[in-house]
């Protein structure tokens, strides 16, 4: 099969900065939990969690709930590298994590991508101020 222009630039970068796969890999899951499971969910996610950030290649994971759909929640993490996820993917772990919480969901979907840049906020520098009303 022959590699498309978007395959190469997955795999190898634009030119203009460090390879794809060289770049921490981010993933996103959007998880719409059975009504009235909600607060199972979010005790299950945080006793289980230590599963993920464990992980040597894992650089932290956020639990966000929907403050527009109920029952939605959104699961973010980093990871060094696409191939490392990847790999964590296969392990007995990471199996037996989706095992525990697959009980709580009605349906869920995953999307993935490199992290190209952060653009840290006036707020997370320390330098804000007030303002004045």
């Amino acid at each position: 099969m022959a590699r498309t222009e978007y395959d190469v630039e997955m795999t190898e970068g634009t030119g203009g900065g460090a390879p794809a796969a060289d770049l921490p890999f981010r993933v996103m899951l959007t998880m719409h939990i059975h009504p009235g499971q909600e607060a199972e969910f979010e005790r299950t996610w945080l006793r289980i969690g230590d599963q993920i950030t464990s992980h040597p290649a894992n650089l932290g994971q956020w639990l966000i709930r929907s403050a527009d759909e109920p029952s939605t929640y959104y699961i973010m993490s980093d990871w060094v590298n696409e191939r490392l996820f990847r790999e964590f993917e296969q392990t007995p772990g990471h199996l037996e994590h989706r095992k525990i919480l697959h009980p709580l969901r009605s349906s869920g979907s995953m999307v993935t991508g490199a992290r190209l840049a952060f653009l840290p906020g006036v707020a997370s520098t320390g330098t804000a101020t007030a303002v004045a009303g």
